[in-house]
């Protein structure tokens, strides 16, 4: 399995409507390697949400295939895609999607909670990778006690304390100005070292893209550009 991609579009296409069809995705293929980080990008209607919908299970191909970790999505039911998508994928989304009730140990404890593990380990493991984002002294704080880059934080940490071997971020600096959405993405690269978890970046934004060894473009649907570079160009 380790020489598997972490992701894999063959020959995607996705269509909406009935009598009047509208084509979000044309004929896309991609592979995405094990510890790549790989920015998708495009204007508005590109299809980029499609792409992200895609990966998570929550949409369905018209033809081809979407292979997560070696398996075809499209093979399976809800049920097995919901466990999929919460063992191999960490999430960001640009609106945080904190619970304003929780603190941010609560919110990030929760994640391991609605798998099993017991209060005592949630907790520990929850305080730890809230001490990777730099938010140890913030950790009894509610959502709306924290700024937004604090916000965003907790919401990395959410979505790598299980461990996943998939981080996607859907436009995660785009409710941040422009300093703290560049501190966040130096934090994504150094969290990116350290766990070695891939990360597939949405964005229409190209500084944020210029974080990503890789970048893929799309346009009206298809990849318009797939260019791998140094992160930082």
């Amino acid at each position: 399995m380790r020489n598997t991609p972490i992701i894999e579009f063959d020959r995607v296409t996705k269509s909406y409507g009935d009598a009047r069809k509208v084509s979000a995705l044309d004929d896309v293929s991609f592979k995405i390697e094990r510890g790549e980080t790989v920015a998708i990008m495009g204007p508005s209607g590109s299809g980029k949400s499609t792409v992200l919908n895609l990966i998570c299970g929550l949409d369905s191909v018209t033809t081809g295939g979407v292979y997560l970790d070696g398996e075809n999505l499209s093979e399976l039911d809800d049920d097995k895609r919901t466990r999929l998508r919460r063992e191999k994928v960490g999430m960001i989304f640009q609106t945080f999607n904190l619970l304003p009730t929780l603190s941010a140990l609560e919110n990030v404890a929760l994640t391991l909670r609605l798998q099993g593990i017991s209060a005592k380990e949630s907790e520990t493991r929850a305080n730890e990778m809230l001490d990777h984002v730099d938010l140890a002294n913030r950790v009894s704080h509610l959502p709306d006690e924290l700024s937004g880059g604090e916000r965003q934080r907790v919401a990395i940490a959410r979505a790598l304390v299980f461990n996943p071997p998939l981080l996607l971020a859907d436009e995660p600096t785009g409710n941040l100005d422009s300093k703290t959405g560049e501190g966040l993405l130096n934090k994504l690269n150094a969290l990116h070292e350290k766990f070695e978890t891939t990360i597939v970046l949405v964005t229409h934004d190209s500084f944020a893209a210029g974080y990503c060894g890789r970048v893929i473009t799309l346009n009206d649907g298809s990849i318009g550009k797939d260019e791998t570079r140094s992160m930082g160009d």
